[in-house]
């Protein structure tokens, strides 16, 4: 199947009248529109999530992957911080993972009494530490300990359950339509499938053709997640499979401006891309809300995030190298500053120039029928 970003003339093939839906209804919850900010680890924190709903577009929000071993030991601060939302944040679902389903069932009694809006369980993760404990997509080669998992859950919470899965261990054990029909059977509202295998990582190429087999099984909506970089991409998903809604992970970050881009694309067809000053009060206003909020570990996340928000910025590299070396969080936003007034001087200079040199053509010009 075509991804956009793959052959950029291929936007002119697009098809026609297909949009991203409008809305998508999970249980009780609408989602309008129907994207989703995917969970991501060490960057959908209440910081991140807040960014991305201040600048529109993204009908979900979900929280880091957290442990539902973590959130039942009271000690546990990470999985408390996690699980920390505002507000503003709504709708939002909580992400668990885990293996034993007496103790997921209690992390998500605790997750509908903290004021989520749905409760979703990762089968997904592909990373060692988690698979080792047969968490994340490690559960994937145990569709009989996934059952007790979806039935336990299922039975402890009123609040809209889904579950976000990859299509398999690997290309000889795919999984997936197999394991959405288990959760639809298991009374789970909706399925989200991020269209690669374990095996795979975050390489190679998004398979969506399975996300069109699964959505072919069942009635509940089906999510899909895997190679969205563009409102094109986002609209040829929906138009390739058939998907009720897009989840987006990794571009979110070098891109936070994905959903209203797609907000903008179904509404006329249309977006806009960001210029110089957008990219500066878009680091800005992050790096701001990181300071106000005085995450733990704020600078390193500053540090973090620079290399995605850097992305099209003229001599990004300067800038990258200014908040790296930087030993204080004033200190990042003082470099964010000197280095986007020094680009403006730079921009205003070239302006000035090319003006004179306008002003001096133009005289030639003119100068010219009057020495005839």
């Amino acid at each position: 199947m075509r991804k956009y970003w793959e052959n950029a003339a291929a936007a002119t093939e697009m098809p026609s009248g297909v949009q991203v839906p409008a809305a998508c209804r999970i249980g009780a919850v609408t989602l309008a529109p129907a994207t989703v900010l995917a969970p991501m680890a060490g960057i959908t924190d209440t910081v991140f999530r807040q960014f991305i709903r201040r600048l529109g577009g993204c009908g979900l929000v979900m929280t880091e992957f957290t442990s539902a071993d973590g959130l039942l030991r009271s000690r546990d601060r990470k999985a408390q911080q996690y699980l920390h939302f505002y507000a503003d944040e709504h709708p939002i679902s909580a992400q668990l993972f885990g293996s034993n389903p007496e103790v997921l069932s209690e992390a998500a009694r605790r997750i509908e009494q903290l004021g989520f809006d749905l409760v979703d369980l990762n089968l997904g993760c592909p990373a060692k530490k988690v698979v080792k404990c047969n968490g994340g997509s490690g559960l994937l080669r145990d569709l009989p300990l996934i059952r007790s998992i979806f039935e336990a859950v299922r039975a402890a919470v009123k609040l809209p359950f889904t579950v976000k899965f990859r299509l398999g261990w690997n290309e000889q054990e795919i999984v997936c339509v197999e394991l959405a029909r288990l959760a639809e059977s298991c009374g789970l509202d909706a399925v989200a499938v991020h269209a690669r295998t374990r095996e795979q990582g975050y390489g190679g190429q998004a398979q969506w053709e399975w996300i069109a087999r699964v959505k072919a099984a069942l009635k509940v909506p089906v999510i899909g997640n895997g190679d969205i970089r563009s409102p094109e991409d986002a609209v040829s998903m929906v138009a390739q499979t058939g998907c009720d809604a897009v989840m987006i992970g990794r571009t979110a970050a070098s891109n936070p401006w994905i959903f209203r881009q797609i907000a903008q694309y179904t509404a006329a067809g249309a977006y806009d891309e960001p210029g110089e000053a957008d990219r500066y009060r878009m680091i800005k206003t992050y790096y701001r809300m990181l300071a106000e909020e005085e995450t733990p570990g704020g600078l390193g996340k500053m540090k973090q995030f620079a290399s995605w928000f850097t992305h099209g910025v003229r001599n990004g590299a300067n800038l990258r190298k200014a908040v790296y070396e930087a030993k204080a969080v004033p200190a990042v936003l003082d470099a964010v500053d000197a280095f986007f007034e020094t680009a403006e001087e730079r921009t205003l200079n070239a302006e000035d120039a090319t003006d004179a040199e306008d002003a001096k053509g133009n005289r030639g010009e003119l100068s010219t029928p009057a020495l005839e």
